[in-house]
């Protein structure tokens, strides 16, 4: 036997707010739990449904006291239709006047644009001259390293990481200092633990070599 189909969401709103059209009442969330499985909407769900229903304005809830009672009446829900009803009639007003003045924008973007050998010329010569730039673009871009701007921005980049590399060296000496002071029966285990990590005794601060500008020549050395 084939399994039995779930609702969706839209049947679940519609099985639910069946329960307010026949009762006329007001309920609280846990009687509107107790009622779902009724109309076949597990209880579980009841609570997004409702929620869902109430984005919508198609169910109100007001707090009484400690409670909040949710309620709808057919003529509420009529009303609310209605109103979606006349904005979308507006909007599809709108679009099919915006969909007019497209249209004869297009119309009005076509004239002077006929096929013609002048334009088919005009063309060729659009593209030659696109094609130049972009090759003046990539030569221009073989020279970027070059360019004192982004050499600056190239050592102060070297400067920022130069300086958090040392920031960082002095952090881990502090700590080793730390263990030291605080662990001194552990020194050979913190030693092997250091050389494992690459805390080695040459390991110190970094020191920035001499920078030799990239617009220098080999001629020029």
């Amino acid at each position: 036997m084939s399994k039995k189909r779930g609702l969706s969401l839209d049947e679940k709103r519609e099985k639910m707010l069946q329960i307010f059209y026949d009762s006329q009442g007001f309920f609280l969330l846990k009687e509107l739990e107790k009622s779902g499985p009724k109309k076949g909407v597990i209880s579980q769900s009841v609570k997004d449904v409702i929620q869902s229903l109430v984005d919508d304005d198609l169910v109100f809830k007001d707090k009484i006291g400690t409670s909040v009672y949710f309620w709808s009446l057919p003529s509420c829900a009529g009303n609310q239709l209605r109103t979606v009803y006349r904005k979308l009639e507006a909007d599809l007003q709108n679009n099919n006047k915006r969909h007019t003045e497209l249209v004869e924008q297009c119309k009005a973007l076509k004239k002077g644009r006929e096929e013609s050998d002048a334009r088919e010329e005009a063309l060729n010569e659009l593209k030659s001259i696109e094609q130049k730039h972009k090759e003046l673009k990539e030569e221009l871009m073989q020279y970027a390293d070059n360019d004192p701007a982004t050499i600056e921005a190239m050592k102060k980049a070297i400067e920022v990481a130069h300086s958090a590399a040392n920031r960082w060296t002095d952090n881990i000496f502090i700590l080793r200092q730390w263990c030291s002071n605080n662990f001194p029966q552990a020194k050979e285990q913190l030693d092997q633990l250091y050389n494992e990590v690459g805390i080695t005794d040459d390991f110190d601060y970094l020191e920035l070599p001499a920078v030799v500008p990239l617009a220098v020549t080999k001629g020029e050395l």
